[in-house]
């Protein structure tokens, strides 16, 4: 993702936007949460799984390989959940995407602290990575349509 923007001198500057996906996988009704295990000023607090993607790698792609690197799992990806969420200073943006588990495949904390799985009323009972807060909302919705 490119962004512009004027420099000192009005010139205009572009420079890429890191792009960080999560995973909202929802099962039952639930929304799986992964508390941080490190660096230390984020750990115990909650995320969506996920990570960077990688040059040439489409965003989708990225999430199933980070799934599988980070909770054993293997995962079909879905549609986007809430609005995109600046990070870093501006210097990334998250986007997180529905997914669901394949093949019967149980979540495990290969990188995080703890798992949990939350519902719609739930979500308010862990404290969520800030980056992540704005997709709670968009989340709890989704959660509780039938």
């Amino acid at each position: 993702m490119r962004t512009e923007r004027a420099n000192g001198g009005g010139q205009t500057e572009r420079r890429d936007l890191k792009v960080i996906v999560g995973a909202a996988i929802i099962r039952d009704g639930r929304v799986l949460a992964c508390a941080r295990a490190a660096p230390p000023e984020v750990a115990g607090m909650w995320e969506f799984p996920g990570g960077k993607v990688e040059p040439g790698e489409a965003e989708t792609d990225a999430l199933v390989r980070e799934c599988a690197e980070e909770l054993a799992v293997r995962v079909e990806v879905g549609d986007r959940v809430g609005r995109n969420v600046r990070m870093a200073h501006g210097r990334s943006v998250l986007k997180v995407y529905a997914a669901r588990l394949l093949h019967g495949d149980e979540p495990r904390a290969l990188e995080h602290e703890a798992l949990r799985w939350l519902t719609a009323d739930e979500l308010d009972s862990v404290i969520w990575l800030p980056a992540d807060t704005p997709i709670v909302a968009a989340l709890r919705r989704l959660l509780k349509t039938p």
